[in-house]
């Protein structure tokens, strides 16, 4: 069997993932990647990968879709790098600026503010290359990931999305889930199982280990992957991913 190609995201929150499938060898048995997370998923939809950690809002999308494991990206609460922000107060946005690279947060918003805000401004989608420092008054940004940490005193307010969708649900947020577009041999998702829950029960070890690799470091690090990140896909998670498909599709 030629070997499994897995799409993993490349921010600080996966970070426990990855040492942990490293640990256990899982580089040399199969192909991994980091992309972005909407890279993750166009490449389960193509076809181009067999397993990836792909945004919530995409697994519709996917033709054949098995959420794989026991483990996910999600928050029970603030999760700080899914971020609304602007210089002006939130109830006086007229204009969203949406982060390109993941579908699931920039849905989220969406449905946070058709759903519980009872508004509806205007959405303008990005593209590489935009710069997210430069909106106007009454203009705000989606921000998704470690970049949220480097921008965030950049902006005299900000709505952490996860906090907020918890507010108005009483739920925790699933931001993506470890998905195949195809059955995948029950050793193999065991292992991958047991790969993962290495990294998730050694938070201090990841966070030695990758404490100098990007824009969240040192203590910051450790902090964000203990208090801010929630890996296991429990049945409230998994509840709270079917009320979030719900609103998108009525979206």
């Amino acid at each position: 069997m030629d070997k499994i190609r897995i799409s993993a995201v490349r921010y600080a929150n996966t970070y426990p993932f990855i040492y942990g499938l490293t640990e256990k060898g899982f580089d040399t048995k199969a192909v991994i990647e980091t992309d972005h997370p909407s890279v993750c998923a166009e490449k389960l939809i193509s076809g181009n990968a067999d397993l990836g950690l792909v945004p919530v809002a995409a697994i519709p999308l996917i033709k054949e879709a098995y959420i794989t494991g026991d483990y996910c990206i999600g928050a029970d609460g603030k999760v700080r790098t899914v971020q609304m922000m602007s210089n002006s107060l939130p109830v006086d946005v007229k204009r969203i600026y949406l982060d390109y690279r993941s579908r699931t947060s920039v849905n989220l918003i969406r449905v946070i503010a058709r759903n519980f805000w009872k508004r509806e401004p205007e959405w303008i989608n990005t593209s590489n290359g935009f710069d997210f420092r430069a909106v106007a008054k009454n203009e705000a940004v989606v921000l998704i990931g470690d970049q949220c940490f480097e921008l965030e005193n950049s902006y005299h307010n900000s709505v952490d999305l996860a906090e907020e969708w918890k507010n108005y649900t009483g739920l925790p947020f699933v931001f993506a889930c470890w998905v195949a577009n195809t059955k995948l041999p029950e050793d193999f998702i065991s292992d991958f199982s047991k790969a993962l829950s290495l990294g998730v029960n050694n938070l201090g070890k990841v966070a030695e280990r990758f404490k100098n690799s990007g824009t969240i470091t040192g203590q910051a690090l450790k902090d964000y992957l203990e208090n801010n990140i929630d890996y296991i896909f429990d049945d409230r998670k998994k509840k709270a991913v079917a009320l979030f498909l719900q609103y998108l599709a009525k979206l």
